[in-house]
């Protein structure tokens, strides 16, 4: 099965994006490793060790009940609200792509208000390119080839107020509870952060929302923009429902 990196700026964009669909692609048995550019850090309520321990029990939370196949996470960390867009910083992530081996990397939304979500979308999509290089090594890779990522995916945690219009998305029914249950375990950002109390409720809307669109108790939603192949109409289809009266 393909190897999987979901990139986050701060811990907790990955599982408020796509928290759902990390779970599920853990279940299937692929191998998925969390990406942290930041630690988040600093926040109003927050620490850097605080952080740190709920992005594992965040972790823990997506990971399948078997504990032979987890939800990893690796810490970059570069500097919370300064990262910037350098050759160095694509090469570091470079490096994660290739000692993963992804196949398929996910990174946020390229439309933002937030400058570190900027910077970490654009240095990850040039560092898909990057980790192809041959006869260079990158930071980290451990010695592992040259590899591009066959999918580059977009998943939804912007900060702008904008309805996103999706290329696919994904059923994650069977997973939104162990997605509240992520979310819940950044206390400090939304528990004990009174301005940020009403996020989860409004990620779980949204999520009901989009699994309205595919007849879908949840969904999670992604844009991307390289056309994706299928080898025949079966995964299109979704139950059916009652269809509409017209006149």
């Amino acid at each position: 099965m393909p190897n999987i990196l979901v990139v986050g700026p701060h811990p907790d964009d990955q599982e408020l994006g796509m928290g759902g669909t990390i779970a599920l692609l853990a279940d299937q048995g692929h191998n998925v490793l969390l990406l942290d550019i930041t630690d988040g850090e600093p926040t109003p309520r927050g620490s850097r060790d605080v952080r740190l321990k709920e992005a594992a029990e965040a972790a823990r939370a997506l990971s399948p009940p078997a504990p032979s196949n987890p939800v990893r996470r690796h810490l970059l960390d570069l500097p919370n609200r300064l990262v910037e867009h350098t050759l160095e910083n694509r090469h570091k992530v470079a490096g994660v792509i290739r000692a993963h081996q992804a196949s398929i990397v996910f990174v946020p939304y390229f439309e933002d208000a937030h400058p570190d979500h900027l910077a970490v979308t654009r240095i990850t999509e040039d560092a898909r390119f990057d980790a192809k290089l041959t006869k260079l090594a990158m930071p980290g890779d451990n010695g592992a080839p040259p590899l591009y990522p066959t999918w580059l995916f977009y998943y939804y945690a912007t900060h702008l107020r904008i309805v996103p219009q999706p290329s696919f998305i994904i059923d994650t029914s069977a997973f939104a509870q162990k997605k509240q249950a992520a979310v819940a375990a950044y206390r400090s950002q939304f528990a004990d952060h009174p301005p940020n109390q009403a996020v989860p409720a409004m990620i779980a809307a949204q999520d009901a929302y989009f699994g309205s669109r595919i007849k879908a108790a949840a969904g999670e939603c992604f844009f991307t923009r390289e056309p994706i192949g299928l080898t025949g109409l079966g995964s299109l289809f979704v139950p059916s429902a009652t269809p509409r009266t017209t006149h």
